[in-house]
């Protein structure tokens, strides 16, 4: 799976799913050195917890072809939706907004294989 958007909410949520052992793929820009060296801590009342190596990309195409996709990022990025998206869909993946705000289904619905 990849998570667009690593930020609060995708890291938490991507983390949590790597840390239960889910193949997490983190499309990350300016946090890649961090990600990418130095792995993630997460402090949440819920539990905290780490992982150690997080799977950090800094293009889609990197990522590749996934079956789930996170969209976690700010609803105002979503006008680059249509160039990231593609390199990480095949005819079955399945994508999952995370996103506050209306509007970010019919924007998904319309980008193209």
């Amino acid at each position: 799976m990849a998570v667009v958007g690593s930020g609060a909410i995708g890291l938490y949520y991507g983390g949590r799913l790597a840390a239960a052992g889910v193949d997490v793929r983190f499309l990350a820009r300016a946090d890649y050195p961090a990600l990418a060296q130095g792995g993630l801590k997460v402090a949440s009342v819920h539990g905290d917890f780490e992982v150690p190596q997080v799977r950090a990309f800094r293009t889609p195409e990197e990522i590749g072809p996934v079956d789930l996709v996170i969209v976690a990022w700010k609803a105002t990025a979503n006008g680059y939706l249509g160039a990231v998206l593609p390199p990480l869909l095949h005819a079955e993946t399945q994508v999952l907004t995370l996103q506050n705000g209306l509007g970010n289904c019919e924007c998904l619905a319309e980008i193209n294989l």
